[in-house]
């Protein structure tokens, strides 16, 4: 009863103050008619004069019961609304509400019809109109690519001299990808085909357009080139109903490659994007890194669609959390940041949380969700209530309005509030019968086997290969899911019932005491380790974030508004001038030169040379003109940081080990004991090289390291395989570890060699000096290594030459609103963090952080191989260093 004065108050006072106007201004009282009123932007393209608000709320006056405003409302619109203004829209805006709302408007009118009292004089005039606009959104679709251009007038179409739109190049996932469920329903009411295909096409471009490796979609993408202009993904802003509509197109039309994709996308979601309570934005390119700090309230819609998905126990832990944020702030900020403090303050009485928690209700039948109803419901009232009609909030922190009531808080708001309490009985047709569009308008089921015009299936190409356990509960029944367990639900919400407010105490800072030994001094730059859990908890509470560049350096990212104090906020500035000066003095007292590695046993003898990067401890080989000569021996464990279980095969030789789970220095430390004589640790990192990436030094742990007297080498993935791939042929593979590469009389001096090796030694030399030069201009050849050259080796280079350290930050310093740092700190496992590893932006002080930090990144290494297990081609790596430092420029767009 209460959401029905509510939406009698909203509702009336739009036909009464504002109606034909698009929009009702609840603080002015007056509608808001575009052109009339100062520009929003962007915000103003849902505005086409074709009373918006009306339309919108056609099919909510039924699911409301009431039918006597319906049947007044949709006379109002035939008479009315004219579709033909000289007016540019947004296709995406316009499909979802007015083509939307006339066809869920023609839902209900034929299904009342049909019962007899009401509509009786209908004759299908809300389809006309729909179809109408249908073709009048048609010419936005003429591209190569069949991405619908962004916006178009509703008079004259797209590049037609009059139209002032067609020169966009760029739209958004979303906004290309929301089109298939109206489309579709108007093809199958009308029988003209044409509207699906093009949806379809749409769709079918932005499948073909994902990125491979990730599964994911990017936010912003060229209509005419399909090049992805915003490269973060997530499942807000941008992307959002993109992935709602394939699950719904494939319940409403049936067609399995939409449920195939869906579920594509949503294991990669899952992986990458789902950080449990969180959902944070990652990078399409490089998936464990994440592209920003905050999220956007448009996520909160996610729940509820994994609900229609069946996979409950996620939609549950958000849903929770985005409760705690409304309790703190009264309603859902439109971002906030990982710590759950306000980003952008404003909220225009958005329903996607509404929805999460009808569709969560339906399926747990938990009354917690019924409470949660009650809180948005009294809040409205006490908040965003005006005498004119429900105004937006234009700063949750101080309650200030703004005057605006868009047309889905009519269309959305009250008919997920009203079903959420409605019982059957109150209720004039069953709402199962229909599907949800994304503006909640609804399409009838019945559609699927109706005007099928697209007889062929959708033929796209190969499916990933997934996990099928992830699909168990597609589709599932909810009476079987909760049989006898009513407190589930609460089970899984009850670690997260504190998440907001109380993991993180306001009043922590550094003068805090801490086990009674006084105040805590601020963490100095020097005496940081990445791999402390206390420094990284410091960090935190100073509004520093760390990332883990896929080289291995670690960069820091300061964001002042994000510390627990405002000394805390000075310590933070403090310590990243520290951490700037540490890393420039880094760079100008260790950029060692690079190292050899040279195979020197059958069949190789000398010819082999691999590109080694030094480390900043341990024999210093330039000193040691003759190296380190011995047999190669695989450690186990394999990435060497524990005590070495095989030491008798260790001993005496040259030990091989995979980056990893620990500090270099800790590496060296434990082979060294076994009894090795030098190290050689290879990049777990799939496909990378010396040929693409710059080089890499090993860094100490931040102690003294005179302890460590063996040599330790670092070789990159493609290069270590070489070393692999020679034990695994012939078992005895002998190396040389040396400041530059030796010729093979000095290498064989006083040794039996085979004749042909003395014969032709000039004349080898030269030879692989020659390779050597053209290597050196072509650095991305794929030529197929032989026996004598490797594609991935630097043969015989005399000087010893490669690239020189790359310690520091490839991009200049942002101001100082988002100070950064990047420093070579030292070996930290896997390059992206985790959700429960050092460098993930999860909400501080959540139980869990002090898990070892072993098990944490061994996970994250198997889940990094599982979806990154071919070998990338030359231009492939470079193509992602150039994503790489996009990527970063785009947090600090973002940030700013």
């Amino acid at each position: 009863n209460q959401v029905l004065e509510m939406f009698d108050h909203a509702y009336s006072n739009y036909m009464e103050h504002a109606y034909p106007a698009d929009e009702l201004m609840p603080l002015t009282c007056r509608g808001r008619v575009r052109g009339q009123e100062p520009s929003r932007g962007d915000v103003d393209d849902a505005l086409g004069k074709f009373s918006l608000t009306l339309i919108d709320t056609l099919d909510t006056l039924v699911v409301l019961n009431k039918t006597k405003e319906f049947e007044e409302a949709v006379k109002k619109v035939i008479k009315d609304v004219n579709l033909d203004n000289d007016i540019v829209v947004s296709v995406f805006e316009t499909n979802i509400r007015v083509l939307g709302g006339l066809l869920g408007g023609h839902s209900v009118a034929i299904m009342l019809k049909e019962k007899g009292e009401y509509m009786q004089w209908y004759n299908g005039e809300l389809l006309h109109m729909a179809k109408e606009l249908g073709y009048k959104l048609l010419p936005a679709f003429n591209t190569t690519s069949g991405l619908p251009y962004p916006r178009v007038n509703l008079k004259f179409g797209v590049r037609h001299p009059e139209a002032r739109t067609g020169t966009e190049t760029d739209t958004c996932t979303a906004c290309a990808g929301t089109l298939i469920l109206e489309f579709a329903a108007l093809s199958r009411f009308t029988g003209t085909s044409v509207f699906e295909e093009y949806a379809r096409k749409a769709l079918d471009f932005i499948w073909e357009k994902r990125q491979r490796s990730s599964n994911l979609v990017g936010v912003t993408i060229n209509i005419h080139t399909g090049d992805w202009v915003r490269k973060d993904s997530g499942v807000g802003a941008g992307i959002d109903s993109y992935y709602e509509y394939l699950l719904k197109a494939y319940v409403l039309l049936g067609d399995d490659s939409f449920l195939e994709r869906f579920n594509t996308h949503y294991d990669a979601i899952m992986r990458y994007i789902s950080q449990p309570p969180l959902l944070l934005d990652v990078h399409i390119h490089k998936p464990m890194l994440n592209a920003r700090t905050w999220m956007d309230s448009l996520l909160a819609f996610f729940p509820g669609l994994q609900v229609l998905k069946g996979d409950i126990r996620p939609a549950i832990e958000t849903h929770e959390m985005l409760y705690q944020v409304i309790k703190k702030h009264n309603f859902l900020p439109e971002a906030f940041t990982t710590d759950f403090r306000v980003h952008w303050a404003q909220h225009p009485l958005r329903p996607e949380f509404a929805e999460s928690t009808y569709f969560l209700y339906k399926a747990t039948g938990d009354p917690y969700y019924l409470e949660v109803g009650k809180t948005l419901i009294e809040n409205l009232n006490k908040y965003a209530r005006v005498p004119c009609g429900f105004a937006a909030m234009k700063d949750v922190r101080t309650g200030s309005h703004e005057d605006r009531m868009d047309s889905f808080f009519l269309a959305e708001m009250f008919k997920y509030l009203y079903l959420l309490f409605a019982d059957k009985e109150d209720m004039i047709f069953d709402i199962e019968d229909y599907i949800f569009t994304t503006e909640a308008h609804l399409l009838p089921l019945w559609l699927s086997t109706t005007n099928q015009t697209i007889s062929k299936k959708n033929t796209s190409t190969e499916y990933t290969e997934l996990d099928d356990s992830n699909f168990d509960w597609t589709c599932p029944n909810t009476q079987i899911l909760f049989p006898n367990d009513p407190m589930f639900a609460q089970s899984i919400r009850e670690p997260l019932k504190n998440v907001v407010d109380k993991s993180c105490p306001r009043g922590i800072s550094r003068v805090e005491e801490s086990l009674g030994s006084g105040p805590k001094p601020p963490l100095r730059a020097r005496d940081f380790m990445a791999s402390n859990p206390e420094h990284l908890e410091i960090l935190k509470k100073m509004g520093v974030s760390l990332i883990h560049l896929k080289d291995g350096r670690v960069q820091l990212v300061q964001h002042a508004v994000q510390a627990a104090s405002s000394l805390d906020a000075e310590d933070g500035l403090r310590f990243m001038q520290e951490m700037i000066e540490l890393s420039s003095q880094q760079q100008k007292e260790q950029q060692l030169p690079p190292r050899a590695v040279q195979i020197v046993s059958h069949p190789f003898f000398g010819r082999v040379v691999l590109t080694a990067g030094p480390a900043q401890f341990g024999m210093d080989l330039s000193k040691h003109k003759a190296g380190t000569r011995g047999f190669v021996a695989t450690v186990k464990p394999y990435n060497g940081c524990s005590e070495i279980t095989n030491p008798e095969a260790v001993k005496e030789k040259i030990a091989l080990m995979q980056r990893g789970q620990c500090m270099f220095a800790e590496k060296a430390r434990n082979i060294q004991k076994a009894g090795a004589i030098g190290g050689i640790v290879i990049d777990d990192n799939e496909g990378s090289s010396s040929d693409t990436a710059p080089l890499f030094q090993m860094a100490g742990d931040g102690k003294n390291t005179d302890d460590i007297t063996i040599p330790m080498l670092f070789l990159f993935n493609k290069e270590g395989n070489i070393i692999l791939d020679a034990i695994r042929e012939y078992e005895a593979v002998e190396v040389l570890l040396s400041d530059k590469a030796k010729d093979r009389a000095t290498i064989f001096k006083g040794k039996m060699i085979p004749n042909y090796i003395i014969d032709s030694n000039l004349e080898m030399e030269n030879m692989d000096q020659k390779s050597s030069e053209n290597d050196s201009h072509k650095p991305n050849s794929e030529e197929a290594p032989s026996e004598s050259q490797d594609a991935g080796a630097v043969s015989e280079e005399p000087e010893g030459g490669g690239e020189s350290s790359a310690v520091g930050d490839p991009n200049p310093l942002s101001p100082a609103s988002a100070a950064t740092a990047s420093v070579s700190m030292a070996d930290q496992g896997p390059h992206a963090p985790g959700p429960a590893e050092a460098g993930a932006p999860e909400p501080a002080c959540t139980p869990g952080d002090s898990q070892p930090q072993e098990q944490n990144t061994q996970a994250e290494s198997n889940s990094k191989a599982h979806w990154d297990s071919k070998v990338q081609p030359m231009e492939s790596i470079l193509a992602d260093w150039n994503e790489d430092i996009e990527a970063f420029e785009m947090m600090e767009k973002d940030e700013l």
